[in-house]
């Protein structure tokens, strides 16, 4: 019988191939009550597990789908990540908060993210920085469908993935304040969408360990629009990134596809 990993706090015995991440171990159980039979499984340090199904159709079976908050940043959800793989889980979708770059990304909308800014430190120690930090291809296209089908208004491309969420929003106080302004300007020119803290993370690890990882995130607000003086609406109602990642699990989950 496998051990129990030590950071999640579980073995093999859930059954799960799907995983839905969201950071915050509060977000956990909204999340589940949108999957068939929601219950708790397990709790320990910031990995916060529950466990439901869904299925393709009324017809079809449930499959097992597992929610955990990953914590965040980048080293919380790797150890999520490589523990998670250890236990049978091979398709992880992180469901997370941005703030918008781009100024057509407006707080509400929805990004998913094909790539990331690897503009962090934990997957430095696993493969160098010219390595590129992208998502599964199948895994977008549900995200996509699942957006399209809901009729949310969504972004596809490129986030800044980072460590420092104050190095990000106070950068005039740090000492390193230059080169923190001077690449923000690079992602902004190269079109970057929004900016979050587990996405590189998330990709890398999974590309390493030969499991399917996506990204859909729901925008909070965007600083750009600010300083553009556009309007700059607020929203933390992560309701329609929430609903993206479990259709798409659906999508993924038919036999047809």
């Amino acid at each position: 019988m496998m051990q129990k990993q030590y950071h999640i706090g579980f073995d093999d015995s859930h059954g799960a191939l799907y995983a839905i991440l969201p950071g915050d171990p509060g977000r956990v159980e909204k999340i589940a009550s949108y999957l068939d039979n929601p219950r708790f499984f397990c709790q320990n340090r910031e990995y916060t597990t529950w466990l439901g199904e869904l299925s393709s159709s009324k017809e079809a079976a449930g499959q097992t789908v597992m929610v955990i908050s990953s914590g965040m940043g980048g080293p919380s959800t790797a150890i999520a990540v490589e523990e998670l793989y250890i236990t049978g889980v091979r398709n992880f979708i992180r469901v997370g908060t941005c703030g918008g770059m781009a100024l057509p990304v407006t707080g509400g909308d929805v990004v998913i993210a094909t790539g990331a800014i690897r503009m962090e430190g934990t997957t430095k120690e696993y493969v160098p920085i010219e390595f590129p930090a992208v998502a599964n291809l199948d895994i977008t296209n549900a995200l996509v469908e699942a957006a399209k089908k809901l009729n949310l208004n969504w972004h596809a491309g490129v986030v800044q993935c980072k460590d420092s969420f104050y190095g990000q929003h106070s950068p005039d106080r740090m000492p390193a304040g230059f080169e923190l302004k001077d690449k923000w300007e690079a992602w902004l020119k190269a079109g970057c969408l929004a900016s979050e803290m587990e996405s590189a993370a998330l990709y890398i690890i999974s590309q390493i360990l030969g499991a399917r990882a996506g990204c859909v995130l729901s925008v909070v607000w965007n600083q750009e629009r600010e300083r553009a003086g556009m309007s700059n609406p607020r929203c933390h109602d992560t309701e329609a990134a929430i609903r993206t990642a479990v259709e798409a699990v659906r999508v993924l989950i038919n036999p047809k596809s």
